[in-house]
């Protein structure tokens, strides 16, 4: 009997990465091509073309093995049309005096890809979707039909799971908890949303840089931060010099988790998860960024809530989670149908 597969696809701004992934959520093969180097609206095709056959060559090395379909995450993508819709680092106008509106680059993924995968399902969703999805049936998440992901890198994403389901919205992009305002719209941080004021200004890698540099300009305190420029600082070194009891890092971490703390009651008074789960860089913090994360958030809950909530680490942190989450779209509906039709 053929051991059965699926694919799992994460397109970043830099590489795309993809992996054979069984029902377990071990990968079994994996590849990646460049994304960069397929950078213009006019590169799309010749990109599809490209991973599509690097794809199968993976395929190709597991023989015995069948594919049960391909799933796939990327940034600004949408469960409903199989379409990526204006992603900010990918495909651009190679003229930015274009005069056709930025609008108008809509890619329809699922429909290009499939072309070269006849009778194989292909799925799309955002990829802070899919990396809740893959918790959800690889990680921490296994068994829970109401909890909320978000995840910590240069940007926060999330999803959002209610009785067992992704909240999708009804044009597929609900989950945006990023870009909810915790400051004011006209005096907040600007964000890469073109907004000001948005929650991933303050709490994400590139947010908690900026409050160390905006308390190195307010505290007189010494910190071995204070010698690093700005354009070489990274999140992990204010991990490292809150190991060493830095007084610069320990209060951005505070300050990181008081806003995080507080947006995450106030999802909490939304949605009633069982647990909210922490991943990307930023988690790598461990303790730093939870435990003030954690009091903030109990301390602005509203008293039902009070003591309900788990706040965890994800389970897939140290695994492929890019890979782990495109497939996982695959293996819960697979897996779904198979109890369905039991």
């Amino acid at each position: 009997m053929l051991k059965k597969l699926a694919m799992g696809i994460d397109i970043g701004g830099t590489n795309t990465a993809f992996g054979l992934v069984d029902e377990d959520g071990n990968i079994i093969a994996e590849g990646k091509i460049s994304t960069e180097k397929f950078k213009y609206y006019e590169d799309y095709q010749p990109y599809i073309n490209t991973l599509a056959q690097a794809m199968k060559v993976v395929i190709a090395s597991q023989p015995e093995c069948e594919l049960i379909g391909i799933g796939v995450g990327a940034p600004n993508a949408c469960i409903h049309t199989g379409e990526i819709e204006t992603p900010a680092n990918l495909w651009k106008f190679e003229n930015p005096a274009d005069p056709r509106p930025d609008s108008i680059r809509v890619f329809k993924f699922v429909e290009d890809l499939s072309t070269h995968f006849e009778g194989i399902k292909v799925m799309i969703t955002n990829d802070a979707n899919a990396a809740a999805i893959g918790e959800m049936v690889f990680g921490n998440a296994r068994g829970m039909k109401d909890f909320a992901m978000i995840t910590l890198g240069t940007g926060l994403g999330s999803g959002i799971v209610c009785n067992g389901e992704m909240v999708y919205g009804s044009d597929g992009f609900a989950g945006e908890y990023g870009h909810i305002a915790v400051d004011s719209r006209e005096t907040g941080r600007q964000c890469g949303c073109g907004r000001k004021g948005c929650l991933e200004a303050y709490v994400s890698a590139t947010g908690i840089k900026r409050t160390a540099f905006e308390l190195m300009a307010t505290m007189t305190c010494e910190s071995e931060l204070r010698a690093i420029p700005y354009e070489k600082f990274e999140a992990k070194m204010l991990s490292d010099a809150a190991a060493k009891n830095d007084p610069i890092a320990l209060e951005a971490f505070e300050r990181t988790g008081k806003v995080l703390g507080l947006a995450l009651a106030d999802l909490t008074a939304i949605t009633s998860p069982e647990a909210i789960i922490l991943f990307g860089g930023l988690a790598n913090a461990g303790n730093y960024i939870v435990e003030p994360t954690y009091r903030h958030m109990e301390q602005n809950q509203l008293s039902v809530f009070k003591g309900k909530v788990k706040l965890l680490m994800s389970g897939i942190q140290d695994k492929n989670v890019a890979i782990l989450g495109g497939a996982a779209l695959i293996w819960k509906q697979y897996l779904e149908s198979v109890i369905e039709n039991y």
